[in-house]
């Protein structure tokens, strides 16, 4: 499913209506380039969670916990060198727990993905503010996401 959003504005929106159709236990892979909207989509999934926290780029610590209507597990992998290091983390425990695991540059730890997740990839669109949002359901829940998402 295509989105095309003008602003960051609408941009969170998006992200807003997902964060309120998640459930416990539900994996969101993001991608795209360097300020392409990935952050302001999490921002958008925590506010639909209930969560008032300000969110921010975990870049420097991998993972971010916000707790709202569901727990929010942030993951930011950009500066892994090697997906392995999640392990001692315990990526598992969050990516299974009953709260909502997102993570940016999902790309890099694709061996480690679940069978099933929400993939989004953000690409830049025809001007500096334009982003071109493509979201893909792997198994059949992240389905029933996409089609709440008809509503957007």
């Amino acid at each position: 499913m295509r989105f095309i959003t003008k602003c960051a504005k609408e941009t969170f929106a998006l992200g807003k209506r997902i964060g309120q159709l998640l459930h416990e236990g539900d994996i969101i892979a993001l991608d795209g380039d360097l300020g392409s909207g990935k952050t302001q989509i999490v921002k958008g999934i925590a506010r639909g969670l209930d969560i008032t926290d300000e969110i921010t780029s975990p870049t420097y610590t991998i993972m971010s916990q916000y707790n709202g209507r569901l727990p929010l597990y942030h993951f930011d992998v950009y500066r892994l060198e090697d997906p392995e290091q999640l392990y001692d983390i315990g990526y598992e425990e969050y990516f299974f727990d009953k709260g909502v695991t997102v993570i940016e540059w999902s790309e890099k730890i694709r061996e480690l993905l679940p069978a099933q997740y929400m993939h989004i990839r953000i690409l830049y669109g025809t001007d500096e503010n334009q982003r071109i949002i493509d979201a893909k359901a792997i198994g059949p829940r992240y389905v029933e996401i996409l089609e709440g998402l008809n509503e957007y």
